[in-house]
């Protein structure tokens, strides 16, 4: 399958990518640094039977995403913000536009539409719609002072994604780690969970097996370990 990585340079979006190739797809790897993450010696720790092809362009960007796009059988968006989240809340500081995740996904929408791509998975965030019951007080604290800036704009990007007209799958995993891959992360369509903490590998795994399903065209994911 030949797979449109969006925001593919770090976080998911990286570990993504990896394991994409490892299963044997044909990877573009889109983002601001695309060439420079992906070039040697980092695009030899990019193994197995597929491919990666970095591509350097902006989300925000409507002609680059639409070049990006053409020619897909899939799209996947992991847009997000690395930049401290405290600096984004309060000051309003951050390398990347606040709304990047609703921004870029319309774009992507938008690309999608114009080069007849049908497929696409947008990993947004638990703790929106439903799932929100499901946080304790610590969370839904965090969520409101400490990523409500992202929080209210990963909203945003869900109407985008409902709003489609594509065959869309949402990805809301918990909170983000770093760890050593595991075991196949906790996935259901009821918004309940497990643990609130999970790696970007096991994340990984859930978007790579969701684009493998059919079945998940429609659904919300809840992803964690």
């Amino acid at each position: 399958m030949d797979v449109l990585v969006v925001g593919a340079t770090r976080g998911t979006g990286l570990a993504l990518t990896r394991r994409l190739v490892a299963d044997g797809h044909r990877v573009t790897a889109f983002g601001r640094t695309a060439s420079t993450a992906f070039a040697s010696p980092v695009e030899g720790s990019v193994d197995g039977p597929g491919s990666v092809r970095p591509v350097d362009g902006d989300a925000l960007d409507p002609d680059a995403v639409a070049k990006a796009v053409a020619g897909q059988d899939a799209v996947v968006v992991t847009l997000g913000i690395s930049d401290n989240p405290l600096a984004v809340q309060w000051l309003h500081r951050s390398s990347t536009p606040a709304d990047v995740r609703s921004r870029g996904t319309a774009t992507v929408v938008a690309a999608m539409r114009e080069t007849g791509v049908r497929r696409l998975v947008v990993q947004s965030t638990y703790g929106l719609g439903d799932s929100w019951r499901h946080l304790d007080l610590t969370w839904k604290l965090v969520f409101r002072f400490v990523i409500g800036r992202q929080f209210v704009d990963s909203g945003r990007q869900e109407e985008v994604v409902r709003g489609s007209g594509l065959d869309w799958t949402l990805v809301r995993p918990v909170s983000l780690t770093d760890a050593a891959d595991g075991p196949p992360a906790h996935v259901t369509t009821d918004d309940t969970r497990r643990g609130l903490k999970v790696s970007r590998a096991q994340v990984a795994g859930a978007h790579a097996a969701a684009l493998a399903d059919p079945g998940t065209v429609g659904a919300t994911l809840s992803v964690s370990a």
